[in-house]
């Protein structure tokens, strides 16, 4: 029994509309993949070391094009706009995941304190910058306990100088944050991008959306 014209437009019009709901799939994987690695990517706070800058449970938009393209698995990058500046917050690789496997490599986030150049020093929990005390608005001290140098670098640090091509980054939680201090210098090649807006936060203790902190601008 042979089919009518009518079936067989039917069954024709079926297959290209799948195909067409294929392709626009493809096309829009193509595209979210192209604006993920080139334009602008998408990342959660895991940890209070930006505190109250960033909090625990906030998502935040990086822009990925600021500072140049970056090939992907390379360190190569193209049509840069800037440097990174003192002040930026930025997403980039853990230094010390450096000699791992990519898929291994751990992003941290922190503000740039010291730009190649700068002189970066800490005494008695202040900063100092160039032999002057730096201090930021957003910067919290959550203990009140000062550290002597024998436990460590994160009360007082003796001076360094940052080399060319490389960042002294902080957390804004300068009492709880693992940063420069304890671990050198961000090479400007592992810096994926600057953190600009926070899209979307999530109060894991209270189980709620903080609603106050969506679509804030990140300072």
């Amino acid at each position: 029994m042979t089919s009518s014209p009518d079936t067989a437009i039917q069954g024709k019009g079926s297959k290209s509309k799948l195909r067409e709901y294929a392709e626009a799939l493809i096309v829009a994987a193509i595209l979210a993949l192209f604006i993920r690695t080139f334009v602008v990517q998408a990342f959660k706070i895991p940890s209070g070391s930006m505190e109250d800058t960033l909090l625990i449970g906030d998502h935040l938009l990086v822009n990925k094009f600021l500072y140049g393209i970056k090939v992907p698995f390379t360190d190569n990058r193209f049509l840069s706009i800037r440097h990174p500046e003192r002040g930026d917050i930025v997403v980039f690789e853990f230094p010390e995941d450096k000699d791992k496997g990519y898929f291994q490599r751990r992003d941290f986030i922190k503000r740039i304190v010291g730009t190649p150049g700068d002189v970066v020093e800490v005494r008695n929990k202040q900063v100092y910058l160039n032999g002057k005390p730096y201090t930021i608005p957003q910067e919290v001290h959550k203990e009140s306990e000062v550290l002597g140098e024998k436990y460590g670098p994160r009360d007082f640090m003796k001076p360094v100088t940052v080399p060319q091509g490389k960042y002294f980054v902080m957390g804004d939680n300068r009492d709880r944050s693992y940063d420069s201090r304890f671990w050198g210098f961000v090479d400007e090649e592992a810096i994926k991008g600057m953190a600009f807006i926070k899209y979307w936060s999530w109060d894991r203790d209270d189980l709620k959306p903080r609603w106050n902190r969506l679509g804030r601008p990140i300072h």
